[in-house]
Protein backbone atom coordinates (compact mmCIF):
# COMPACT_ATOMS: atom_id res chain seq x y z
CA UNK A 1 0.00 0.00 0.00
CA UNK A 2 1.11 3.55 -0.68
CA UNK A 3 1.58 6.20 1.98
CA UNK A 4 -1.62 7.89 0.78
CA UNK A 5 -3.78 4.82 1.46
CA UNK A 6 -2.17 4.17 4.84
CA UNK A 7 -2.49 7.83 5.86
CA UNK A 8 -6.17 7.82 4.95
CA UNK A 9 -6.75 4.63 6.95
CA UNK A 10 -4.90 6.06 9.93
CA UNK A 11 -6.79 9.32 9.94
CA UNK A 12 -10.12 7.55 9.37
CA UNK A 13 -9.60 5.06 12.21
CA UNK A 14 -8.42 7.62 14.76
CA UNK A 15 -11.17 10.07 13.79
CA UNK A 16 -13.99 7.53 14.06
CA UNK A 17 -12.63 6.29 17.40
CA UNK A 18 -12.59 9.87 18.67
CA UNK A 19 -15.93 10.87 17.22
CA UNK A 20 -17.74 8.08 19.06
CA UNK A 21 -17.07 10.07 22.25
CA UNK A 22 -17.70 13.59 20.96
CA UNK A 23 -21.52 13.69 20.67
CA UNK A 24 -22.04 12.44 24.24
CA UNK A 25 -19.85 15.21 25.66
CA UNK A 26 -21.56 17.90 23.57
CA UNK A 27 -25.06 16.74 24.49
CA UNK A 28 -24.58 15.49 28.05
CA UNK A 29 -22.85 18.59 29.45
CA UNK A 30 -25.96 20.82 29.02
CA UNK A 31 -28.18 18.05 30.43
CA UNK A 32 -26.00 17.69 33.53
CA UNK A 33 -26.01 21.49 33.87
CA UNK A 34 -29.81 21.45 33.62
CA UNK A 35 -30.08 18.73 36.30
CA UNK A 36 -27.81 20.73 38.58
CA UNK A 37 -29.84 23.90 38.05
CA UNK A 38 -33.15 22.13 38.73
CA UNK A 39 -31.71 20.76 41.97
CA UNK A 40 -30.69 24.25 43.11
CA UNK A 41 -34.05 25.76 42.15
CA UNK A 42 -36.26 23.04 43.61
CA UNK A 43 -34.12 21.56 46.37
CA UNK A 44 -35.22 18.06 45.34
CA UNK A 45 -32.47 15.66 46.30
CA UNK A 46 -33.03 13.20 43.45
CA UNK A 47 -31.83 15.81 40.97
CA UNK A 48 -28.64 16.16 42.99
CA UNK A 49 -28.12 12.41 42.88
CA UNK A 50 -28.71 12.33 39.12
CA UNK A 51 -26.31 15.25 38.65
CA UNK A 52 -23.55 13.42 40.49
CA UNK A 53 -24.31 10.17 38.68
CA UNK A 54 -24.22 11.55 35.14
CA UNK A 55 -21.44 13.98 36.09
CA UNK A 56 -19.13 10.99 36.56
CA UNK A 57 -20.09 9.68 33.13
CA UNK A 58 -19.40 13.12 31.63
CA UNK A 59 -15.97 13.25 33.26
CA UNK A 60 -14.99 9.81 31.93
CA UNK A 61 -16.17 10.64 28.44
CA UNK A 62 -14.43 14.03 28.44
CA UNK A 63 -11.12 12.58 29.62
CA UNK A 64 -11.09 9.82 27.00
CA UNK A 65 -12.23 12.30 24.34
CA UNK A 66 -9.20 14.50 25.05
CA UNK A 67 -6.85 11.52 24.96
CA UNK A 68 -8.16 10.30 21.60
CA UNK A 69 -8.54 13.75 20.01
CA UNK A 70 -5.09 15.19 20.54
CA UNK A 71 -3.63 12.91 17.86
CA UNK A 72 -5.69 14.51 15.09
CA UNK A 73 -3.78 17.79 14.96
CA UNK A 74 -0.40 16.04 14.89
CA UNK A 75 -1.43 14.11 11.80
CA UNK A 76 -2.07 17.35 9.93
CA UNK A 77 1.57 18.32 10.29
CA UNK A 78 2.99 14.84 9.62
CA UNK A 79 1.08 12.57 7.25
CA UNK A 80 -0.78 15.53 5.71
CA UNK A 81 1.93 18.16 5.66
CA UNK A 82 1.19 19.18 2.06
CA UNK A 83 -2.43 19.76 3.04
CA UNK A 84 -1.35 21.84 6.04
CA UNK A 85 1.01 23.87 3.86
CA UNK A 86 -1.82 24.64 1.42
CA UNK A 87 -4.59 25.52 3.92
CA UNK A 88 -2.67 26.38 7.10
CA UNK A 89 -3.43 30.09 6.83
CA UNK A 90 -7.17 29.34 7.06
CA UNK A 91 -7.38 26.01 8.81
CA UNK A 92 -5.03 26.90 11.65
CA UNK A 93 -7.01 29.88 12.93
CA UNK A 94 -10.22 28.04 14.00
CA UNK A 95 -8.19 25.20 15.56
CA UNK A 96 -6.09 27.67 17.56
CA UNK A 97 -9.16 29.57 18.74
CA UNK A 98 -10.86 26.28 19.65
CA UNK A 99 -7.94 25.33 21.88
CA UNK A 100 -7.51 28.76 23.51
CA UNK A 101 -11.10 29.97 23.82
CA UNK A 102 -13.15 26.78 24.06
CA UNK A 103 -11.12 23.76 25.18
CA UNK A 104 -9.38 25.61 28.01
CA UNK A 105 -12.76 27.03 29.04
CA UNK A 106 -14.46 23.66 29.32
CA UNK A 107 -11.51 21.81 30.86
CA UNK A 108 -10.81 24.49 33.47
CA UNK A 109 -14.40 24.87 34.62
CA UNK A 110 -14.96 21.11 34.55
CA UNK A 111 -12.17 20.80 37.10
CA UNK A 112 -13.67 23.56 39.22
CA UNK A 113 -17.07 21.88 39.06
CA UNK A 114 -15.76 18.43 39.96
CA UNK A 115 -13.70 19.50 42.97
CA UNK A 116 -15.52 22.64 44.05
CA UNK A 117 -18.93 21.45 45.25
CA UNK A 118 -18.19 22.11 48.94
CA UNK A 119 -15.69 24.89 48.30
CA UNK A 120 -17.52 27.29 45.97
CA UNK A 121 -20.79 29.18 46.48
CA UNK A 122 -23.67 27.17 45.03
CA UNK A 123 -24.45 29.69 42.31
CA UNK A 124 -20.81 29.83 41.24
CA UNK A 125 -20.51 26.04 41.29
CA UNK A 126 -23.58 25.84 39.06
CA UNK A 127 -22.14 28.48 36.73
CA UNK A 128 -19.04 26.30 36.30
CA UNK A 129 -20.98 23.42 34.74
CA UNK A 130 -22.82 25.83 32.46
CA UNK A 131 -19.43 27.18 31.37
CA UNK A 132 -18.47 23.59 30.53
CA UNK A 133 -21.65 23.20 28.47
CA UNK A 134 -20.97 26.44 26.61
CA UNK A 135 -17.34 25.46 26.06
CA UNK A 136 -18.13 22.05 24.57
CA UNK A 137 -20.54 23.58 22.09
CA UNK A 138 -18.11 26.38 21.23
CA UNK A 139 -15.49 23.71 20.57
CA UNK A 140 -17.90 22.02 18.19
CA UNK A 141 -18.50 25.30 16.38
CA UNK A 142 -14.82 26.10 15.86
CA UNK A 143 -13.93 22.57 14.76
CA UNK A 144 -16.87 22.49 12.36
CA UNK A 145 -15.90 25.88 10.96
CA UNK A 146 -12.60 24.37 9.83
CA UNK A 147 -14.26 21.23 8.49
CA UNK A 148 -17.02 23.14 6.74
CA UNK A 149 -14.44 25.26 4.97
CA UNK A 150 -12.98 22.04 3.55
CA UNK A 151 -16.47 21.11 2.35
CA UNK A 152 -17.24 24.56 0.92
CA UNK A 153 -14.29 27.00 0.88
CA UNK A 154 -15.22 30.66 1.29
CA UNK A 155 -13.38 33.80 2.34
CA UNK A 156 -10.12 32.66 0.77
CA UNK A 157 -7.96 33.53 -2.20
CA UNK A 158 -5.20 31.61 -3.94
CA UNK A 159 -1.72 33.13 -3.79
CA UNK A 160 0.15 32.03 -6.94
CA UNK A 161 3.50 33.14 -5.50
CA UNK A 162 3.31 30.83 -2.49
CA UNK A 163 0.95 28.24 -3.98
CA UNK A 164 -1.25 28.47 -0.89
CA UNK A 165 -4.84 29.35 -0.02
CA UNK A 166 -4.95 32.42 2.21
CA UNK A 167 -7.62 34.29 4.15
CA UNK A 168 -9.06 37.25 2.28
CA UNK A 169 -8.49 39.66 5.16
CA UNK A 170 -10.79 40.21 8.11
CA UNK A 171 -13.87 39.94 5.91
CA UNK A 172 -12.64 36.53 4.76
CA UNK A 173 -12.40 35.35 8.36
CA UNK A 174 -16.00 36.37 9.01
CA UNK A 175 -17.05 34.59 5.82
CA UNK A 176 -15.45 31.42 7.17
CA UNK A 177 -17.22 31.87 10.50
CA UNK A 178 -20.63 32.45 8.87
CA UNK A 179 -20.32 29.85 6.12
CA UNK A 180 -23.82 28.50 5.38
CA UNK A 181 -22.30 25.00 5.32
CA UNK A 182 -21.05 25.62 8.87
CA UNK A 183 -24.43 26.83 10.14
CA UNK A 184 -26.20 23.76 8.73
CA UNK A 185 -23.50 21.35 9.96
CA UNK A 186 -23.45 22.86 13.47
CA UNK A 187 -27.24 22.63 13.82
CA UNK A 188 -27.22 19.02 12.64
CA UNK A 189 -24.26 18.04 14.84
CA UNK A 190 -25.65 19.62 18.00
CA UNK A 191 -29.14 18.16 17.58
CA UNK A 192 -27.57 14.75 16.87
CA UNK A 193 -25.47 15.14 20.03
CA UNK A 194 -28.58 15.88 22.09
CA UNK A 195 -30.14 12.78 20.53
CA UNK A 196 -27.14 10.73 21.68
CA UNK A 197 -27.19 12.21 25.19
CA UNK A 198 -30.98 12.01 25.53
CA UNK A 199 -30.98 8.36 24.47
CA UNK A 200 -28.12 7.65 26.86
CA UNK A 201 -29.85 9.26 29.85
CA UNK A 202 -33.21 7.68 28.99
CA UNK A 203 -31.67 4.26 28.34
CA UNK A 204 -29.67 4.16 31.55
CA UNK A 205 -32.51 5.49 33.71
CA UNK A 206 -35.04 3.21 31.99
CA UNK A 207 -32.84 0.19 32.63
CA UNK A 208 -32.57 1.20 36.30
CA UNK A 209 -36.34 1.67 36.55
CA UNK A 210 -36.98 -1.91 35.48
CA UNK A 211 -34.19 -3.21 37.67
CA UNK A 212 -35.44 -1.31 40.74
CA UNK A 213 -39.07 -2.35 40.26
CA UNK A 214 -38.16 -6.02 39.85
CA UNK A 215 -36.01 -5.80 42.99
CA UNK A 216 -38.93 -4.39 44.99
CA UNK A 217 -37.57 -0.84 45.14
CA UNK A 218 -40.50 0.80 43.39
CA UNK A 219 -40.15 4.06 45.31
CA UNK A 220 -36.54 4.42 44.20
CA UNK A 221 -37.60 3.84 40.61
CA UNK A 222 -40.35 6.45 40.85
CA UNK A 223 -38.52 9.11 42.87
CA UNK A 224 -35.02 8.95 41.35
CA UNK A 225 -34.88 7.20 38.00
CA UNK A 226 -38.23 8.18 36.49
CA UNK A 227 -37.48 11.97 36.47
CA UNK A 228 -34.14 11.30 34.79
CA UNK A 229 -35.69 8.96 32.24
CA UNK A 230 -38.46 11.41 31.45
CA UNK A 231 -35.95 14.20 30.88
CA UNK A 232 -33.94 11.96 28.55
CA UNK A 233 -37.03 10.84 26.64
CA UNK A 234 -38.28 14.38 26.06
CA UNK A 235 -34.82 15.50 24.93
CA UNK A 236 -34.62 12.48 22.60
CA UNK A 237 -37.97 13.31 21.04
CA UNK A 238 -37.22 17.02 20.54
CA UNK A 239 -33.67 16.36 19.35
CA UNK A 240 -34.93 13.74 16.90
CA UNK A 241 -37.20 16.30 15.29
CA UNK A 242 -34.29 18.75 15.21
CA UNK A 243 -32.08 16.16 13.49
CA UNK A 244 -34.72 15.62 10.80
CA UNK A 245 -35.20 19.33 10.10
CA UNK A 246 -31.48 20.22 10.19
CA UNK A 247 -30.62 17.15 8.13
CA UNK A 248 -33.11 18.16 5.46
CA UNK A 249 -31.59 21.65 5.29
CA UNK A 250 -28.08 20.22 5.13
CA UNK A 251 -28.99 17.72 2.40
CA UNK A 252 -30.51 20.43 0.20
CA UNK A 253 -27.34 22.46 0.66
CA UNK A 254 -25.19 19.47 -0.28
CA UNK A 255 -27.10 19.03 -3.52
CA UNK A 256 -25.97 22.54 -4.43
CA UNK A 257 -22.41 22.39 -3.12
CA UNK A 258 -21.44 18.73 -3.48
CA UNK A 259 -23.81 17.09 -5.96
CA UNK A 260 -21.48 14.11 -6.30
CA UNK A 261 -21.83 13.29 -2.60
CA UNK A 262 -25.62 13.22 -2.67
CA UNK A 263 -25.76 11.44 -6.04
CA UNK A 264 -23.58 8.70 -4.59
CA UNK A 265 -25.62 8.60 -1.37
CA UNK A 266 -28.80 7.99 -3.37
CA UNK A 267 -27.07 5.80 -5.98
CA UNK A 268 -28.32 8.14 -8.71
CA UNK A 269 -26.13 7.24 -11.66
CA UNK A 270 -28.02 9.01 -14.42
CA UNK A 271 -29.58 12.40 -13.68
CA UNK A 272 -33.11 13.34 -14.57
CA UNK A 273 -36.45 14.65 -13.36
CA UNK A 274 -38.55 12.98 -10.70
CA UNK A 275 -35.68 10.88 -9.34
CA UNK A 276 -36.76 8.09 -6.99
CA UNK A 277 -35.37 7.18 -3.57
CA UNK A 278 -33.45 3.89 -3.63
CA UNK A 279 -34.33 1.48 -0.83
CA UNK A 280 -32.03 -1.25 -2.14
CA UNK A 281 -29.36 -1.27 -4.82
CA UNK A 282 -27.10 -4.16 -5.81
CA UNK A 283 -23.63 -3.73 -7.24
CA UNK A 284 -20.55 -5.75 -8.06
CA UNK A 285 -18.31 -6.09 -4.95
CA UNK A 286 -15.27 -3.82 -5.17
CA UNK A 287 -16.62 -1.88 -8.13
CA UNK A 288 -17.20 1.87 -8.03
CA UNK A 289 -18.75 2.02 -11.48
CA UNK A 290 -22.34 2.98 -12.14
CA UNK A 291 -22.47 0.33 -14.85
CA UNK A 292 -22.26 -2.34 -12.15
CA UNK A 293 -25.03 -0.82 -10.00
CA UNK A 294 -28.68 -1.85 -10.29
CA UNK A 295 -31.70 -0.51 -8.39
CA UNK A 296 -33.94 -3.20 -6.93
CA UNK A 297 -36.41 -1.20 -4.81
CA UNK A 298 -37.10 2.51 -4.98
CA UNK A 299 -39.83 5.01 -4.18
CA UNK A 300 -40.53 7.20 -7.23
CA UNK A 301 -39.96 10.98 -7.14
CA UNK A 302 -38.90 11.09 -3.45
CA UNK A 303 -35.24 12.01 -3.93
CA UNK A 304 -36.12 14.91 -6.23
CA UNK A 305 -38.64 16.18 -3.69
CA UNK A 306 -36.16 15.96 -0.81
CA UNK A 307 -33.53 17.82 -2.82
CA UNK A 308 -35.59 20.44 -4.62
CA UNK A 309 -39.09 20.46 -3.11
CA UNK A 310 -40.57 19.37 -6.46
CA UNK A 311 -41.71 15.88 -7.39
CA UNK A 312 -41.70 16.35 -11.17
CA UNK A 313 -40.90 18.92 -13.84
CA UNK A 314 -37.74 20.86 -14.65
CA UNK A 315 -37.39 22.07 -11.07
CA UNK A 316 -37.03 18.45 -9.90
CA UNK A 317 -33.97 17.74 -12.05
CA UNK A 318 -30.98 16.22 -10.26
CA UNK A 319 -27.55 15.38 -11.68
CA UNK A 320 -26.35 11.80 -11.46
CA UNK A 321 -22.90 10.42 -10.77
CA UNK A 322 -22.13 10.27 -14.51
CA UNK A 323 -23.17 13.91 -14.91
CA UNK A 324 -20.99 14.97 -11.99
CA UNK A 325 -18.02 13.10 -13.43
CA UNK A 326 -18.43 14.83 -16.77
CA UNK A 327 -18.84 18.28 -15.22
CA UNK A 328 -15.88 17.85 -12.89
CA UNK A 329 -13.64 16.62 -15.69
CA UNK A 330 -14.50 19.71 -17.74
CA UNK A 331 -13.62 22.00 -14.84
CA UNK A 332 -10.68 20.20 -13.26
CA UNK A 333 -9.35 17.81 -15.88
CA UNK A 334 -6.37 20.13 -16.33
CA UNK A 335 -4.99 19.40 -12.85
CA UNK A 336 -1.73 17.46 -12.74
CA UNK A 337 -3.20 14.69 -10.56
CA UNK A 338 -6.21 14.11 -12.83
CA UNK A 339 -6.19 11.87 -15.88
CA UNK A 340 -8.89 10.22 -17.95
CA UNK A 341 -9.22 7.36 -15.45
CA UNK A 342 -9.61 9.57 -12.38
CA UNK A 343 -12.98 9.21 -10.62
CA UNK A 344 -14.06 12.65 -9.45
CA UNK A 345 -16.93 11.32 -7.35
CA UNK A 346 -16.96 9.45 -4.00
CA UNK A 347 -17.12 5.73 -3.36
CA UNK A 348 -20.66 4.59 -4.18
CA UNK A 349 -20.83 1.69 -1.72
CA UNK A 350 -19.58 3.67 1.31
CA UNK A 351 -21.67 6.75 0.54
CA UNK A 352 -24.85 4.74 -0.10
CA UNK A 353 -24.73 2.60 3.04
CA UNK A 354 -23.23 5.10 5.49
CA UNK A 355 -26.04 7.51 4.57
CA UNK A 356 -28.70 4.86 5.20
CA UNK A 357 -27.16 3.55 8.41
CA UNK A 358 -26.94 7.12 9.71
CA UNK A 359 -30.69 7.48 9.22
CA UNK A 360 -31.80 3.93 9.97
CA UNK A 361 -30.07 3.52 13.32
CA UNK A 362 -31.90 6.58 14.63
CA UNK A 363 -35.12 4.54 14.59
CA UNK A 364 -34.04 2.84 17.84
CA UNK A 365 -33.97 6.19 19.66
CA UNK A 366 -37.42 6.99 18.30
CA UNK A 367 -38.74 3.60 19.46
CA UNK A 368 -37.30 4.17 22.95
CA UNK A 369 -38.84 7.66 23.16
CA UNK A 370 -42.31 6.47 22.14
CA UNK A 371 -42.28 3.36 24.36
CA UNK A 372 -40.80 5.18 27.35
CA UNK A 373 -43.17 8.14 27.27
CA UNK A 374 -46.12 5.74 27.07
CA UNK A 375 -44.98 3.39 29.86
CA UNK A 376 -43.94 6.21 32.23
CA UNK A 377 -46.98 8.44 31.69
CA UNK A 378 -48.82 9.89 34.70
CA UNK A 379 -46.22 8.90 37.26
CA UNK A 380 -46.07 5.23 36.29
CA UNK A 381 -43.00 2.98 36.44
CA UNK A 382 -42.56 -0.39 34.79
CA UNK A 383 -40.87 -3.69 35.41
CA UNK A 384 -41.24 -4.92 31.84
CA UNK A 385 -38.23 -6.93 30.75
CA UNK A 386 -38.72 -5.99 27.09
CA UNK A 387 -38.42 -2.29 27.97
CA UNK A 388 -35.16 -2.95 29.79
CA UNK A 389 -33.84 -4.76 26.72
CA UNK A 390 -34.99 -1.94 24.45
CA UNK A 391 -33.07 0.51 26.65
CA UNK A 392 -29.87 -1.53 26.32
CA UNK A 393 -30.27 -2.06 22.58
CA UNK A 394 -31.03 1.62 21.95
CA UNK A 395 -28.01 2.89 23.92
CA UNK A 396 -25.27 2.37 21.29
CA UNK A 397 -27.41 3.09 18.22
CA UNK A 398 -27.19 6.92 18.10
CA UNK A 399 -23.43 6.64 18.73
CA UNK A 400 -23.15 4.44 15.65
CA UNK A 401 -25.53 6.65 13.66
CA UNK A 402 -23.38 9.71 14.40
CA UNK A 403 -20.23 7.84 13.40
CA UNK A 404 -21.74 6.73 10.11
CA UNK A 405 -22.86 10.30 9.53
CA UNK A 406 -19.30 11.50 10.02
CA UNK A 407 -18.00 8.79 7.66
CA UNK A 408 -20.53 9.90 5.05
CA UNK A 409 -19.54 13.55 5.46
CA UNK A 410 -15.83 12.89 5.07
CA UNK A 411 -15.82 10.05 2.55
CA UNK A 412 -18.48 11.78 0.48
CA UNK A 413 -16.11 14.69 -0.12
CA UNK A 414 -13.58 12.43 -1.85
CA UNK A 415 -11.51 12.59 -3.96
CA UNK A 416 -11.17 16.16 -2.67
CA UNK A 417 -9.72 17.09 0.69
CA UNK A 418 -10.72 20.70 -0.07
CA UNK A 419 -13.80 20.50 -2.26
CA UNK A 420 -14.09 23.16 -5.01
CA UNK A 421 -16.70 25.83 -4.46
CA UNK A 422 -19.12 25.45 -7.40
CA UNK A 423 -20.08 29.12 -7.13
CA UNK A 424 -16.52 30.09 -8.05
CA UNK A 425 -14.94 27.10 -9.78
CA UNK A 426 -11.87 28.86 -11.18
CA UNK A 427 -10.38 30.41 -8.05
CA UNK A 428 -8.04 27.42 -7.50
CA UNK A 429 -8.92 27.11 -3.81
CA UNK A 430 -9.20 23.34 -4.04
CA UNK A 431 -7.02 20.35 -3.24
CA UNK A 432 -7.22 16.70 -4.21
CA UNK A 433 -6.58 14.24 -1.40
CA UNK A 434 -3.72 12.70 -3.33
CA UNK A 435 -2.00 16.12 -3.34
CA UNK A 436 -2.43 16.66 0.40
CA UNK A 437 -0.34 13.76 1.68
CA UNK A 438 3.26 14.27 2.76
CA UNK A 439 5.91 13.68 0.10
CA UNK A 440 8.61 12.58 2.56
CA UNK A 441 6.87 10.24 5.02
CA UNK A 442 7.58 6.63 4.05
CA UNK A 443 4.79 3.99 3.91
CA UNK A 444 6.55 1.90 6.55
CA UNK A 445 6.49 4.79 9.00
CA UNK A 446 2.78 5.39 8.43
CA UNK A 447 2.06 1.66 8.74
CA UNK A 448 3.89 1.42 12.06
CA UNK A 449 2.05 4.42 13.51
CA UNK A 450 -1.23 3.09 12.12
CA UNK A 451 -0.79 -0.21 13.97
CA UNK A 452 0.32 1.52 17.19
CA UNK A 453 -2.54 4.03 17.18
CA UNK A 454 -5.14 1.38 16.35
CA UNK A 455 -4.03 -0.85 19.24
CA UNK A 456 -3.73 2.11 21.60
CA UNK A 457 -7.17 3.40 20.70
CA UNK A 458 -8.59 -0.10 21.09
CA UNK A 459 -7.16 -0.23 24.62
CA UNK A 460 -8.59 3.21 25.40
CA UNK A 461 -11.95 2.10 24.02
CA UNK A 462 -11.97 -0.88 26.36
CA UNK A 463 -11.06 1.36 29.30
CA UNK A 464 -13.86 3.77 28.34
CA UNK A 465 -16.44 0.98 28.11
CA UNK A 466 -15.42 -0.66 31.38
CA UNK A 467 -15.48 2.65 33.28
CA UNK A 468 -18.87 3.64 31.88
CA UNK A 469 -20.26 0.17 32.64
CA UNK A 470 -18.85 0.23 36.16
CA UNK A 471 -20.35 3.56 37.18
CA UNK A 472 -23.66 2.92 35.45
CA UNK A 473 -24.05 -0.36 37.33
CA UNK A 474 -23.15 1.33 40.62
CA UNK A 475 -26.19 3.58 40.31
CA UNK A 476 -26.90 6.28 42.87
CA UNK A 477 -27.05 6.22 46.62
CA UNK A 478 -30.57 6.05 48.09
CA UNK A 479 -31.96 9.41 49.11
CA UNK A 480 -32.76 8.16 52.59
CA UNK A 481 -30.13 5.97 54.19
CA UNK A 482 -30.61 4.30 57.60
CA UNK A 483 -28.11 5.72 60.05
CA UNK A 484 -26.57 3.29 62.52
CA UNK A 485 -25.90 4.76 65.95
CA UNK A 486 -22.40 4.84 67.41
CA UNK A 487 -20.88 3.55 64.20
CA UNK A 488 -18.06 5.35 62.46
CA UNK A 489 -18.90 6.21 58.83
CA UNK A 490 -17.01 4.25 56.22
CA UNK A 491 -14.23 6.24 54.54
CA UNK A 492 -14.69 7.26 50.95
CA UNK A 493 -12.77 5.19 48.38
CA UNK A 494 -9.40 6.76 47.75
CA UNK A 495 -9.29 5.84 44.08
CA UNK A 496 -12.58 7.22 42.88
CA UNK A 497 -13.84 10.36 41.23
CA UNK A 498 -14.10 13.32 43.55
CA UNK A 499 -17.54 14.32 42.34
Amino acid sequence: MEALDLARWQFGITTVYHFILVPLTIGLSPLVALMHTVWLRTGKEHWHRLTRFFGKILLINFALGVATGIVQEFQFGMNWSEYSRFVGDIFGAPLAIEALAAFFLESTFLGLWIFGEDRLPKWLHNACIWAVAVGTNLSAYWILSANSWMQHPVGAVFNPETGRAELDGVSGFFEVMTNNTLIAAFAHTVTASFLVAGTFVAGVCGWWIVRSVRAGRTEEARSIWRPGAYLGLVVTLVAGLGVIVSGDVQAKLMYEQQPGKMAAAEAVCEGGEGVGFSLLSIGVPGSNSCEDLHHVLEIPYVTSFLATGSFTGPDSYLPGVADVQEQQMELYGHLDSVDENTELYPNLFISFWSFRLMIGLGIFSAALAVAGLWLLRKGRVTGSTWFSRLCLVALPMPFLASSFGWIFTEMGRQPWVVHPNPANPVDQVMLLTVDGVSTVVEPGTVLLSLVVFTLLYLALGIVWYRLIRRYVREGVEPIERPEAKDVEPEPEPTLSFAY
